[in-house]
């Protein structure tokens, strides 16, 4: 899964649609703006529709603030 788009956030808090690299297959769901989301979990996301996470060319996002920021 990837971030398609980030629909609203607060703090590190954010909604955001979420999209499959496979399938196309995309639905809205929370996450958490640090390194360890973008980086270990959101490419461990099952697809809902395929089954399927990231493959191995997966991009990790950034984070809106940096890490030490306490927002």
């Amino acid at each position: 899964m990837r971030i398609k788009e980030i629909i609203s956030q607060n703090r590190r808090d954010f909604r955001a649609f979420y999209e499959c690299e496979h399938c196309r297959h995309s639905y809205e769901s929370e996450g958490y703006d640090d390194s360890n989301f973008h980086q270990n979990v959101i490419p461990n996301f099952k697809c809902p529709e395929c089954g399927k996470t990231a493959d191995k060319h997966y991009r990790a996002l950034t984070t809106k603030h940096p890490e030490w920021l306490q927002i």
